[in-house]
């Protein structure tokens, strides 16, 4: 791992490369975006939706794969945006000499929530069917 001028191991990002990072996070958000105009245009020709219409939309094996690959780029953008706000803001010049220690404890706790959200995920459209391990 080779240290930049700020101290910051480039290694801890998610694909060990700047400009891959930046082509994840850009490639995550059209995929949640094109997710949320599914999700929107569902709505806007589905009026007054029942639970069972719903269910069967999202059960569907189209969108259960749809739904896996929105949740795993949602995993890929929320660890590569919140490693850029850590190492931009977590520096030792802004916070001293604890700011590395202070972003590693930040980022591990980040892969945590990230893990723990992306298999809730996944529980919920392909666990024991949609609704039950939402809770």
């Amino acid at each position: 791992m080779i240290k930049n001028d700020s101290g910051i191991k480039s290694a801890t990002g998610l694909t060990g490369s700047g400009s891959r990072d930046w082509i994840v996070q850009r490639i995550s958000a059209v995929v949640l975006a094109i997710y949320s105009v599914v999700l929107m245009g569902f709505f806007l020709t589905h009026s007054n939706v029942t639970f069972i219409e719903w269910s069967n939309f999202m059960t569907s094996l189209p969108m259960r794969l749809f739904s896996l690959v929105a949740v795993l780029a949602l995993a890929g953008h929320a660890w590569v945006g919140m490693w850029t706000v850590f190492t931009d803001y977590i520096t030792s010049g802004k916070m001293g000499e604890s700011a590395p220690k202070l972003r590693m404890v930040l980022q591990a706790l980040m892969i945590v929530a990230i893990l723990v959200f992306l298999f809730w995920g996944i529980m919920i459209f392909w666990g024991s069917g949609f609704g039950v391990v939402a809770v």
